[in-house]
């Protein structure tokens, strides 16, 4: 399994709603990341359900380390 594959997967939520937002978000964007920002990715996937939803709909703020990410996210 590769490693976009792999993200892919990871991107499959208990949410629908952050299931759309995720691959969303890999389909426009991830093919763009450098490879910290990539790493910063897959550690907001560590992120319960709940709160990374929170997250990516301005629910709540990151802390700074992910706040580039999150407006990423945010911005679809």
């Amino acid at each position: 399994m590769g490693d976009v594959d792999r993200v892919r997967w990871r991107c499959r939520r208990g949410l629908l709603e952050l299931d759309l937002i995720l691959t969303g978000f890999l389909e426009t964007r991830y093919g763009r990341l450098d490879a910290d920002q990539r790493r910063q990715f897959d550690e907001l996937l560590e992120v319960g359900d709940n709160d990374l939803l929170d997250l990516a709909m301005g629910r709540r703020e990151p802390e700074p380390r992910y706040r580039m990410m999150v407006e990423m996210l945010r911005a679809g």
